[in-house]
């Protein structure tokens, strides 16, 4: 995982500002060429650049990547405008989406891609689409905890007992998509009070991966992560999951909720047609495929196409129903604030 904010708030727009320097330094061909698409990426790098290059072959259309973070790039996004370079954003989780969907900046996805994704991944607005998809967990260490002792709920680790017990990456926005989820199912008051509980009883770490290896290595008892991180430790040396197993908590629990990523079109695009073609690649069969068979460990959600087989069926996971269009980070990043975690 990239590395994340402390606070983003503020230096979402310095962050912009170096990003917007790199994409219009070498994007200035991109604009007179209608043969290349632009794509503001969040996503995991890797996993774009199989999309990219697999388009690209498919098509002959080549994809020019400006890669960055979830908030970093929604912020330059906004501070942009319609002068932005962009063609395409694609990210992590979807509070980011809904920063620039707000401002007014996404296009209408076409019909044929909308139709290749299921109602339940895509926001109720109908301005992005879903991409890809993933679970929150929870990752425990098998020789501190029985599974008679795990959390029931999310809302468990607010509990006294859980004190320096669990970790979270709460600077990054993967953790901050959850407690957007929470915001949603349980509002202000709840959350709110869960954040300041987790100020107490919380061990911060930078990133999902240290929040594990941790767990692991038996320093604190479990940790809130999504599931790829465990998936792909266990895929290769199991060297930083041995000791763990993952818990869903299921029943439509905030801690069960599954995060979506976006793909969107800029209004402003100057290579609409481009852009639509390359959404409509990632959700259509071949891109989704990518997700199926490379080692990001995502879940696919379109076009009918199966998850990897070392990942727990979505149909299984008990994931809470959340429009993802309403997700709040910017109000999520004020509560942590507050509650003194970021």
């Amino acid at each position: 995982m990239r590395f994340r904010f402390r606070r983003l708030a503020t230096l979402a727009p310095l962050a912009a500002t170096v990003l917007a320097m790199s994409a219009c330094s070498s994007s200035s061909d991109a604009g007179a060429d209608k043969n290349t698409v632009t794509v503001y990426n969040a996503q995991h790098e890797s996993l774009t650049q199989a999309w990219a290059d697999a388009f690209t072959k498919e098509s002959g259309i080549k994809v020019v990547l400006r890669n960055g973070n979830d908030f970093e790039i929604a912020n330059q996004l906004k501070q942009e405008g319609k002068a932005s370079p962009a063609d395409v954003f694609l990210t992590e989780n979807s509070p980011a989406m809904t920063i620039v969907e707000n401002a007014g900046l996404f296009a209408d996805v076409d019909k044929a891609t909308v139709a290749q994704v299921p109602e339940q991944y895509q926001p109720s607005t109908g301005k992005w689409v879903g991409i890809a998809a993933r679970s929150t967990v929870f990752v425990y260490n098998t020789t501190k905890l029985t599974t008679a002792q795990l959390p029931k709920s999310l809302m468990d680790l607010a509990d006294p007992k859980w004190k320096g017990r669990w970790g979270a990456s709460p600077a990054g926005a993967d953790f901050q998509a959850i407690v957007s989820a929470m915001l949603d199912l349980k509002g202000p008051q709840a959350t709110q009070a869960w954040l300041d509980a987790m100020k107490t009883n919380v061990q911060p770490y930078k990133g999902n991966g240290a929040v594990m290896k941790a767990v692991n290595a038996g320093q604190i008892d479990g940790g809130v992560i999504y599931h790829y991180y465990w998936i792909g430790d266990q895929a290769k040396t199991k060297e930083n999951s041995k000791n763990t197993k993952l818990h869903y908590f299921g029943n439509q629990d905030p801690g069960a909720f599954v995060s979506l990523s976006g793909g969107g079109v800029l209004a402003s695009s100057k290579h609409a047609e481009a852009a639509q073609k390359f959404l409509k690649f990632v959700t259509g069969k071949a891109g989704q495929e990518i997700l199926r068979t490379g080692t990001s460990f995502e879940y696919p959600v379109g076009s009918g196409v199966a998850a990897n087989a070392a990942l727990k069926p979505l149909t299984e996971l008990g994931a809470p129903s959340i429009d993802e269009a309403k997700l709040n980070g910017p109000q999520v990043v004020e509560m942590m604030t507050k509650a003194g975690i970021l």
